[in-house]
């Protein structure tokens, strides 16, 4: 698509002909479509607007989309019914919520491939990225069983190591 150096486009998964629409919002004119997997459903774009991921409920996969030239790469397989996905805000990884699954998949973006699902439960249908600090993240996390607590009088504020997304 030739025009303004910054588009602003809206992309619509067609879950009837398993395709998504690109739509320019400037113009408010639908792009060629291009063909996903079966049956999306789910979009999320990387924070640097460079990949959209289209979520294939009938098929199980995951396909990316080049933003700059709207061309679909090869899919990702993940679990069934892949219904949402989120990207960390620094745009490493994409999960997976798989309704049918149970699971979660994390997709690595740098090189578009699955790791090993993550059981979460029964139904997944939503998933959300929280940035936490790492304050937040020592004086808030699960202690195990036994484990000494802290009054609020005496919060537990030390920094704690995240592990990187």
């Amino acid at each position: 698509m030739k025009g303004p150096a910054n588009w602003v486009v809206a992309y619509v998964a067609n879950s009837g002909s398993d395709t998504v629409t690109p739509i320019v919002t400037a113009t408010n004119t639908a792009s060629t479509s291009i063909t996903v997997g079966h049956g999306p459903r789910v979009i999320a774009v990387t924070p640097n607007g460079k990949t959209a991921y289209i979520g294939n409920g009938n098929s199980g996969t995951v396909t990316p989309i080049s933003t700059a030239t709207n061309t679909a790469r090869p899919p990702i397989t993940v679990g069934n019914d892949p219904i949402a996905i989120a990207i960390t805000p620094n745009g490493k990884t994409a999960y997976v919520a798989n309704q049918d699954s149970g699971t979660v998949t994390p997709i690595w973006t740098m090189t578009n491939t699955a790791g090993p699902p993550i059981a979460v439960g029964n139904g997944p249908d939503a998933i959300a990225i929280a940035t936490l600090t790492r304050r937040h993240w020592h004086r808030h996390r699960p202690r195990p069983s036994g484990s000494p607590t802290r009054s609020a009088a005496q919060p537990d504020i030390r920094a704690a190591s995240l592990p990187r997304a």
